[in-house]
């Protein structure tokens, strides 16, 4: 699946907002293909340390925002592919 670079930079950006430690860890939104469907995932260009705080609410958030602007099933927290 293709993502929408606008929508992904805008999704990136309020997450970043809510949680801006993680900028520094150059994080991108990637979709991840699975057998069937597929996942959405934070992907970093540095890992952040294991047990960081937030890290799983910035994932959700950034996924969850980009699903609402893409008018996807599952920006609510419902899970669906």
């Amino acid at each position: 699946m293709e993502l929408n670079e606008p929508l992904v930079k805008q999704a990136m950006a309020a997450g970043l907002r809510q949680y801006p430690e993680f900028e520094a860890f150059g994080p991108r939104l990637v979709y991840a293909e699975l057998m069937e469907g597929g996942a959405y995932l934070v992907r970093y260009a540095e890992r952040p340390p294991q047990g960081t705080p937030n890290l799983w609410d910035f994932q959700n958030a950034v996924v969850k925002t980009y699903k609402a602007l893409a008018g996807e099933p599952g920006a609510d927290g419902a899970c669906g592919d």
